[in-house]
């Protein structure tokens, strides 16, 4: 990337969707940027459109209007390839279900990307170790999914999201699943990843308690992103 601290940038997004006759609109100019080692909240109702702004941001959706530009790459006119690759060289993801490969262990889930990425074995091996040590749950390297508990589990997914070093990470509600004491462990290891390695999370929630916590947060309001306060009705 440039010397821009600038990531991710979404410039007058509009996605709409057909429903009968009638046009649906879910992003209507939407507009965001996110820097180097900012945390931002998106809080909103179910079905206001954040896990399409995120589909939007992660390349998976292609918007009807506007653009979305990471790493200072305008990326709407790109080929499918191109996206791919960025979406598998730029992006990390993470989910409120961890998604992690039951027949593999913890130290296998977070080296598989990396291995993919064509990391030799024993770099892959090394690198996600350091991740789930860093995680704190480096003790639990050779234990399968079913072998451990939902927190756990879902540092391993957040330490598989990060393993090839991504400027991006997105996060659907990623602590969603997890009781208050155990989203509190996995935000906390969360934060000061993104901090520690530089890049940028932009993070759906409906927890009003994390989302004070970061750097910032935003919310849809008629399909517009607006400036999200703890104090906000939603």
């Amino acid at each position: 990337m440039a010397k821009s601290t600038v990531v991710l940038e979404v410039k007058n997004v509009e996605r709409h969707y057909a429903q009968g006759e009638k046009k649906l609109t879910i992003l209507n100019g939407a507009n965001l940027t996110l820097k180097r080692g900012e945390m931002v909240a998106l809080v909103a109702p179910s079905g206001s459109g954040k896990s399409t702004l995120l589909h939007m941001a992660g390349l998976l959706e292609k918007p009807d209007a506007g653009e979305v530009i990471i790493g200072g790459r305008s990326c709407g006119t790109l080929s499918d390839d191109a996206r791919t690759a960025i979406r598998r060289n730029d992006i990390g993801f993470v989910y409120q279900f961890h998604h992690l490969l039951p027949e593999f262990s913890a130290l296998e889930n977070v080296m598989l990307p990396q291995l993919v990425h064509g990391l030799p074995k024993k770099d892959a091996a090394e690198r996600a170790q350091q991740l789930l040590e860093y995680m704190r749950i480096g003790a639990r390297a050779k234990h399968r999914p079913t072998e451990l508990s939902g927190g756990e589990q879902q540092r391993v997914a957040i330490a598989r999201a990060v393993a090839n070093a991504p400027l991006l990470l997105l996060a659907d509600e990623p602590t969603g699943n997890l009781d208050p004491v155990t989203a509190g462990y996995v935000f906390e290891a969360l934060g000061a990843l993104v901090k520690q390695s530089g890049l940028c999370a932009l993070i759906a929630t409906h927890n009003h308690e994390l989302a004070s916590r970061m750097d910032r947060g935003v919310t849809l309001h008629k399909g517009k992103l607006v400036e999200w306060k703890p104090a906000l009705s939603l």
